[in-house]
């Protein structure tokens, strides 16, 4: 993230569940002030000016759930976590651990650059990521998330792409409507459906917006039937010199 963009707050879409926006509330109220634009893809309700501090941790990174916590009650304290995968038992002791895992295992980046974690309040915060020593900052949203309190990833978000529609927990069937402002080399964007609990994409496309400065983007993405009730709509750019992934944002969604 070359420059952080302070994006107005957008009222969430009519109707969602009461869990819904108990759920947005709750995370968009640990974001901080000067990373307005990750609170875009939690549904933009009003943030909080809390402010960060650099807690750096060196625990293990990984452990294994309790074999007694059930999938659904797992399910339920972590729906709307995109990494790790509830089906899975990796689990993160520190937010730093769950940014790389969620960079290298779900964004497939190469040998990112993982900053300390910036803390918002107990449970949650953000971690900044960079596919290398330079480059862009894509902001990883992480919290204390079931019943080990682990670190979960929310979401992400970098200044270069901006959507719009649609928003956190939107349920979404294809073909979904993409709609937002991004700036990348040659405009290109790069589009997924994901559902939880798999690698593969439902769907992938791209959009174009701006190239040298934002610009708008609107398409379409189709995907294949889901068999996950979860997932999430990723973004992202690929370097020109290698194709590597270089920043995305990623937003929560209900698939349908």
């Amino acid at each position: 993230m070359k420059t952080v963009v302070i994006v107005k707050a957008k009222d969430p879409a009519p109707g969602p569940s009461a869990l819904a926006r108990q759920g947005i509330r709750e995370h968009a109220a640990d974001m901080t002030i000067r990373h307005v634009v990750v609170a875009a893809l939690l549904g933009a309700l009003p943030v909080a000016a809390i402010g960060c501090s650099s807690n750096p941790s060196t625990s293990s990174t990984t452990t294994t759930a309790p074999a007694t916590t059930s999938t659904t009650s797992l399910e339920s304290a972590t729906w709307t976590a995109v990494w790790p995968t509830t089906a899975s038992s990796t689990r993160y002791q520190t937010p730093e651990a769950a940014a790389q895992g969620f960079a290298t295992d779900y964004l497939h980046m190469v040998n990112p650059v993982i900053s300390p974690f910036q803390q918002g309040d107990a449970r949650s915060g953000e971690v900044p990521v960079q596919p290398g020593a330079s480059g862009p900052v894509t902001t990883v949203l992480v919290r204390k998330l079931g019943p080990n309190n682990s670190w979960w990833v929310l979401g992400a978000g970098t200044a270069a792409i901006n959507l719009s529609e649609p928003i956190w927990d939107a349920s979404v069937s294809s073909p979904v409507t993409l709609m937002g402002t991004s700036m990348a080399f040659e405009g290109t964007v790069q589009t997924q459906v994901r559902e939880d609990d798999t690698n593969k994409p439902l769907g992938e496309g791209f959009v174009t917006g701006g190239s040298t400065g934002m610009g708008r983007f609107d398409g379409t993405l189709a995907f294949t039937k889901p068999s996950a009730r979860y997932g999430a709509i990723v973004l992202y750019t690929t370097s020109a010199e290698n194709g590597t992934v270089t920043e995305a944002m990623v937003i929560r969604v209900r698939l349908g």
